[in-house]
């Protein structure tokens, strides 16, 4: 992130502090002491800071898979919904894998990204072939994955609640708290690892490789791209479905490392604000997991603050940091030119 960009992510964020200031007012506590809890809550305890990493390892995730599509010229507005169905997909998997033994585990990611990758394609192709804008078609896609999954659970989930049977066990992760004992009874598990391996690998992939180079010759320039022999269209779809695939595996820290199995309603939000995280992190792996780390502090600080307001006022927060960074960020104004 250069000098700029740290400068607008800074504005975005005290601005964001000052409205959360007077909405605390308004509920009647002092911004001090609201500001003091959420603290605490997060960063001020063993089990604070777990339930912290593990919202991030989720954000990691899905601001990789925003940042892919912006990199590509592309505004995925879909993480939700492809996280969605590779949660589902992963449930489904991990109860049958276990004669795989170690490969469980493996198995079910692959999964997960795989039901991303394809339900990202789709507005990939569509953009490619048909010039729908993918803003568009991923947002109505988020409501068609929530339908299939409400489809399938009739005849799949449990009467009781809306999620499979447990996965196998070998095809769960470690929490971190096995390593790391002060975060027992936290949710944080080793798919931070794999988010931030992950991350690191983007960045590979996108600043070190042709591949990588040739997506981001599209997002910034697709005649030029087109005129170096770079296919747009296929790049387009490519590009969607890493994200997908990307938004896939966000899942992986629910259903692998948290709960054991699918559950309705697991990716909730944290599509869009993925959204947040790049454009706070401005599509670069580093500032994504440093915006996934901050917006994983305001998720869990949420529920600290709620004995003094109402925990609504971070999505509040959240929902103006979105905006403000969408008005500044550089990508985001590219994503939607290229779609008028």
């Amino acid at each position: 992130m250069n000098g700029r960009a740290l400068r607008e992510a800074a504005i975005a964020l005290l601005a964001a502090m000052a409205i959360g200031s007077l909405l605390a007012i308004a509920y009647g506590a002092r911004p001090a002491e609201v500001w003091h809890v959420l603290a605490s809550g997060t960063w001020g305890s063993g089990y604070g800071v777990g339930q912290v990493l593990y919202k991030a390892t989720t954000l990691v995730f899905t601001g990789l898979s925003v940042a892919v599509a912006f990199r590509a010229g592309l505004f995925n507005v879909g993480a939700e919904g492809q996280m969605l169905l590779g949660a589902l997909a992963g449930g489904l998997v991990g109860t049958q894998a276990g004669a795989l033994g170690p490969l469980a585990a493996l198995l079910v990611a692959l999964a997960a990204a795989l039901a991303g990758a394809s339900w990202g394609a789709l507005p990939g192709l569509l953009r490619a072939t048909r010039g729908a804008h993918e803003v568009i078609t991923t947002i109505m896609l988020n409501f068609v994955a929530q339908a299939v999954a409400l489809a399938l659970g009739a005849s799949v989930f449990t009467k009781e609640s809306l999620h499979t049977a447990p996965i196998a066990e070998v095809a769960r992760l470690s929490r971190l708290s096995r390593f790391w004992p002060a975060l027992h009874g936290s949710a944080a598990s080793t798919a931070l690892g794999i988010a931030l391996a992950t991350a690191l690998g983007v960045w590979w992939w996108l600043f070190r490789s042709r591949p990588g180079l040739r997506l981001r010759l599209v997002g910034e320039s697709p005649l030029v791209a087109a005129s170096t022999g770079a296919s747009v269209g296929r790049t387009t779809v490519g590009a969607m479905a890493l994200a997908g695939a990307l938004a896939g595996l966000a899942s992986i820290g629910f259903v692998q490392g948290y709960k054991g199995y699918y559950e309705d309603g697991c990716a909730s939000g944290a599509g869009f604000v993925g959204i947040a995280v790049a454009l706070l992190g401005r599509s670069h792996p580093a500032g994504i997991v440093l915006g996934a780390l901050l917006f994983g502090t305001l998720s869990q600080g949420g529920l600290a603050i709620n004995a003094l307001v109402a925990k609504e006022l971070v999505d509040i927060l959240l929902a103006f940091v979105i905006l403000s960074l969408a008005a500044l960020s550089p990508e985001a104004r590219r994503a939607f030119r290229r779609g008028v």
